[in-house]
This record gives C-alpha cells, sequence and structure tokens, in this order.
C-alpha cells in the first residue's frame, strides 16, 4: 500500500510520539505497593536496631553470645529419658535433645489419649441413658471451669498422697502404683523388634495401596475386591514372619518388689503421670464438646434413613455419622492438640522435665539467656505447625470434592 493510499488517521497514529505511562498517588495498585514497601522497610529497620542494640548491650556486659555452649559437657541430672544420658560426659545439646523427646513423648501420648477419651466422653453426652449423659455433662463443665495448673497440681498431690511401694497398689504382678510412680511390664527390644516395626510400616503402606486399587477397580466395574484380607497379611502377617525369621525373640521384664523399692519394668515417673493425667483430662474436655457438636451438626434425616435401612444406633454412628462429622470436628480438633502440646510447658510446675525445664536449666548455667529462649521457641513453633501441616492435609483429604 502507498503512502497516498494510507489511512490517514494510521500516519498521524504513527507519527504520535509514545506517551509515557502517568503513575498517580489515586491509582490504588501503586498505593498498595508504596504502603508495602514503607512497611517492610519500617519492619527491617526496628529488627536492625534491636539486633544491633543487643549485641551492643551484650558486648559491653561481656556476656558471650552463640550457640558454642551446645558442645560443652551439661551436667544437669536429669531424672528420665528415652535415650542414654550421662551428665558429666554428655553436652548440652544432648541435654537439649532429651528435653524435646520428654515433650514429645507427653505431647503425642496426650494427643492419642485425649482424642480417645474426648470423643468417648462425646458420644456419652448424647446418649439416651440418662444417667450417662449427665456424668458426662458433669464432667465436661466441671473440668473446662478449672485452671489445667490446678489440675496437674491437684494429680500431682493425689499421686505423692499414695502408699509407698510396700503397700502398693497393684493388679497381679504385673502393674504397680506408689507414691514413686507406676511400674509396668517393659518388653526387652532388640534388633528383631525393630525389623518388625519397620515391617508394620510397610505393610501400612501397602495396604494403602491396595485399598487404592480396589476403589478405582469398584468404580470401573462396580465389583469391588476384598482388603480386609490383604489387610491382615501385611498388617500382621508380615511383621509376624520378619519377627520369626529373625530368631522370634520375647523377653518381657516384669516389675518386683526388691527391698524398699519396687525394681524392674517401665517406671512412669509421678511427674509424666500427673502431667499426662491431667492434660489428657482437661483437653478431652474440649474434644468432648467439639465431637457432640460435630454428631449434632449432621442432619437427623441420617438417623432416619440409617434406621430404615434397619441398622443400629451404634452401627450408623460409626458407619454413616462420624465419617461425615469428621469434616466438622476436624479443624477445632487441631486448636485443641495445639493447646494440649503448648499446655505441656506447665510440666516445670510439677518438677518434670521438659524442653522448658532443661532449657531454663541451661541458660541459667551458662547465661546464654536469648539462645535459650530461642531454642524453646523453635521446638514449640516446628511442633506446632507440624501438626497443624498434618492436620490440614487430613481435613482437606476427607472434604468433599464437587464434581
Amino acid at each position: 500500500m502507498s503512502q497516498a493510499t494510507a489511512d490517514p488517521r494510521m500516519v498521524r497514529a504513527r507519527a504520535a510520539p509514545k506517551r509515557r505511562m502517568r503513575v498517580s498517588w489515586s491509582d490504588p495498585v501503586f498505593r498498595s505497593i508504596v504502603w508495602q514497601v514503607v512497611i517492610v522497610g519500617l519492619v527491617a529497620a526496628i529488627v536492625w536496631y534491636l539486633v544491633g542494640n543487643t549485641n551492643a548491650n551484650l558486648a559491653a556486659r561481656h556476656i558471650a553470645t552463640g550457640f558454642g555452649f551446645l558442645d560443652r559437657v551439661a551436667g544437669i541430672p536429669i531424672g528420665e529419658s528415652l535415650i542414654p544420658y550421662d551428665p558429666s560426659v554428655n553436652t548440652y545439646g544432648r541435654a537439649l535433645l532429651i528435653g524435646v523427646l520428654n515433650t514429645l513423648q507427653v505431647a503425642v501420648i496426650g494427643i492419642i489419649l485425649a482424642t480417645i477419651l474426648g470423643t468417648l466422653i462425646g458420644i456419652g453426652r448424647l446418649s439416651k441413658n440418662w444417667l450417662l449423659s449427665k456424668l458426662t455433662a458433669f464432667y465436661v463443665e466441671t473440668l473446662r471451669d478449672l485452671p489445667v495448673l490446678l489440675q496437674l497440681f491437684f494429680w500431682y498431690t493425689l499421686l505423692q498422697g499414695l502408699p509407698g511401694p510396700k503397700q502398693a497398689l497393684h493388679v497381679g504382678s504385673v502393674a504397680f502404683l506408689s507414691n514413686r510412680g507406676l511400674k509396668l511390664p517393659l518388653l526387652e527390644w532388640q534388633a528383631a523388634h525393630t525389623a518388625a516395626v519397620l515391617a508394620f510400616i510397610v505393610g501400612i503402606i501397602g495396604t494403602v495401596l491396595w485399598n487404592r486399587r480396589a476403589r478405582r477397580q469398584q468404580e470401573a466395574t462396580g465389583i469391588r475386591p476384598r482388603v480386609w484380607p490383604v489387610a491382615l497379611a501385611l498388617l500382621i502377617g508380615l511383621p509376624v514372619v520378619v519377627w520369626a525369621l529373625l530368631g522370634a525373640p520375647f523377653h518381657v521384664e516384669l516389675p518386683a518388689l526388691r527391698g524398699f523399692n519396687i525394681q524392674g519394668g517401665l517406671t512412669l515417673s509421678p511427674e509424666y503421670f500427673a502431667l499426662l493425667l491431667g492434660l489428657v483430662t482437661y483437653t478431652a474436655s474440649y474434644i468432648a464438646e467439639i465431637v457432640r457438636s460435630g454428631i449434632q451438626a449432621i442432619p437427623q434425616g441420617q438417623w432416619e434413613a440409617a434406621g430404615a435401612l434397619g441398622l443400629s444406633n451404634g452401627l450408623a454412628l460409626r458407619q454413616i455419622i462420624l465419617p461425615q462429622a469428621l469434616r466438622v470436628i476436624v479443624p477445632p480438633m487441631t486448636s485443641q492438640y495445639l493447646n494440649l502440646t503448648k499446655n505441656s510447658s506447665l510440666a516445670v510446675a510439677i518438677g518434670f522435665q521438659d524442653i522448658v525445664s532443661i532449657a531454663n536449666t541451661t541458660l541459667n548455667q551458662t547465661g546464654q539467656a536469648i539462645e535459650g529462649i530461642a531454642v524453646i521457641m523453635a521446638v514449640y513453633l516446628t511442633i506446632s505447625l507440624s501438626i497443624s501441616l498434618f492436620m490440614n492435609w487430613y481435613n482437606a483429604r476427607i472434604a468433599l470434592v464437587e464434581r
């Protein structure tokens, strides 16, 4: 096309200079970017000032900083630990590791027991049995209104008031309960048991994969292969076979009264037992209300439909109501798991050596207060984020998906 026949408007458009994009404060996108930059800059300036001021004050008082103290011999006596510990040889790092393991021991077992107890109490509150309903309601309303620290003191005082080892409460020659704690049988752990546990984990993975395959086959053909024989073989048969091939070692150490104390077996100290009892019973009262409200959130028509199919109330609860109620129960249940974990820091009040207790002793001996507090914060933050991630993953897995 020649220039003479070109559209005059196109010619003017090519000849006109390009306009620059004008940025105005009235533009909300521009304002949001500016404010974000300003806020980030202020936060960075405050952090820089605090760090610089802290380092200057520590240097002026000749206080050492850093985590080099973790390699020094601790000398902290620790009453109970899941791994071997010698205060005259082991370091502060190992002592803090024992504190983390003790905290996890309380949190994991406490979460499992509180979930079981809270679920049973929550179901009990909905029972048609008048006595059971009133007893569970009294339990919930009482324990929720009492401070958890007061309950820990109650359980610890109660355990301290038990008779001595010679007059210990016992169940045959298996379990003994005294003011020294709870004594239970202890399995002598060997390599064969570790291999059996690993085989059990492999069995869990295999069962999950087989269940997925059975679901896909059911969707494709309408026929679902049986899952329970495979699950039985993988979860029970495989670990037993591995254990048997490695010699089938099985020796249980029973506690027995020798002299003035009960020797042998597994020992749950009064401090640990009181902490576990207090946290489990307190948290279970909140979990019970979550379970009760989750069940009541399911429409009554679901119960009626189950009854029309001839299902008993117990079977309808397990197979129909609770699976649906989980979508309501899981999110608030996460908060209770986090609360139980954080409430375990009250162990220092009754003398159980968790991460808070051992870190406090460490910072008192070394003067590394900032590092000690940082370790405590990092431990609880890691545990809390791990619980939240797992519960969010599980909640997403059971959520209804619109198709």
